[in-house]
């Protein structure tokens, strides 16, 4: 079970993937040139594909990419119109098994408490290239609790320190050469990291171009805005519709978070 919440509006801001084909069951008359009905609207053949050489966010969006989305679905188009240069920041990913215990740090937590509680750990575990899986089983569970670690999150940090020396999760070298599907199954394995957390990471971590969280809040509302929708969509409709933004849906994602922090006319 995953310890954090996809719904948390923290968690969607600026920082902050499946499989199917057909449309979102909710029509709404256009309005401020953006929202529109959703149509049937099959992926395009002209839609440039991602290259084998597994392209990166932000850079690997081009004009050209921009201009297929747009005419793969023009409500998104008038939305990136709208929202201007696609600025998505990345921040590198150093350790797999680093950057996954900050999630598990921060999870269900303000950013200010949970950096600090992160901070603590660091310095009994060690900071940088010494936070290591070793490093933090040879740190006694009592130092780990006093730095503010929950019983559940000191069980997921040690089991995900585990599944690191197992090769559960693995180094950065193969994490780079690892497709989507591949890395979501291996680090959903480790104790209290959900889909959503590994999507994150992909998205703000490794640049991958393709990912759509459907169960992302800010993701379904922002749809649902754009889209002039009475509801937000459930995440199968929205997986659907999504369809045609491939092999570029961190894109459309990224634009979707802005449509939720916009204004819009009722």
């Amino acid at each position: 079970m995953e310890l954090d919440d996809p719904g948390s509006s923290a968690k969607t801001r600026g920082l902050a993937a499946r499989n199917a084909h057909h449309v979102v069951p909710c029509v709404a008359p256009a309005r401020n040139g953006l929202r529109g009905a959703v149509g049937t609207a099959a992926f395009s053949p002209s839609m440039p594909r991602s290259a084998p050489a597994a392209p990166r966010l932000p850079d690997a969006f081009t004009p050209a990419v921009r201009r297929a989305l747009g005419r793969a679905d023009p409500t998104l188009g008038a939305l990136m119109k709208r929202v201007g240069p696609f600025r998505l920041e990345l921040t590198p990913l150093q350790s797999p098994f680093a950057a996954l215990a900050r999630s598990i740090v921060f999870q269900q937590l303000h950013g200010r408490a949970a950096a600090a509680i992160f901070e603590r750990v660091s310095e009994r575990v060690g900071k940088g290239r010494n936070f290591t899986p070793q490093a933090l089983l040879s740190t006694s569970e009592a130092e780990l609790r006093e730095a503010g670690l929950s019983a559940n999150k000191l069980a997921a940090v040690q089991d995900l320190a585990r599944k690191s020396l197992e090769g559960t999760v693995p180094p950065l070298s193969k994490v780079r050469r690892m497709d989507d599907a591949a890395l979501i199954e291996h680090f959903t394995q480790v104790r209290g990291i959900g889909q959503w957390t590994v999507e994150m990471l992909l998205i703000f971590r490794l640049g991958r171009p393709d990912v759509l969280p459907v169960d992302d809040f800010g993701v379904r509302k922002g749809f649902m805005l754009a889209y002039g929708l009475p509801e937000m969509p459930r995440p199968k409709a929205l997986l659907e519709h999504g369809e045609r933004w491939r092999p570029w849906r961190t894109v459309a994602s990224w634009y979707l978070w802005r449509a939720a922090e916009l204004s819009w006319e009722p």
